[in-house]
């Protein structure tokens, strides 16, 4: 995975073609019972809500394919892939529309 650090504002990036900006859910770091989960044992999960989309991937006649997701939505993301972006303390993660697993309807 690549780590860019150059940005100072999520806002300012813009995926290009088919790229998805995707910061990824945090688990929970309690349980129901208020009991504090160390930080080692949390799982790293698999959804994620997307920031920002590019205008889509270019056909053969040079149109663009709009992406099948949206700025809002909750995604379904592979365990590994996609370009990390760390700014400040936060981690986002890039990936092209075709690596994103499905879109979770709530």
């Amino acid at each position: 995975m690549a780590r860019i650090t150059a940005v100072k504002n999520v806002k300012s990036i813009v995926p290009l073609l088919d790229r998805v900006l995707v910061q990824r859910i945090k688990p929970q770091q309690k349980t129901a019972a208020g009991i504090l989960i160390p930080e080692k044992s949390l799982e790293t999960l698999n959804e994620g809500k997307v920031l920002a989309v590019g205008k889509g991937a270019l056909n053969k006649e040079g149109k663009h394919i709009p992406n099948q997701v949206k700025p809002g939505d909750r995604v379904l993301l592979p365990s590994y892939g996609g370009s990390t972006i760390k700014l400040e303390e936060e981690e986002y993660s890039i990936f092209r529309d075709a690596e994103i697993l499905a879109k979770v309807d709530e």
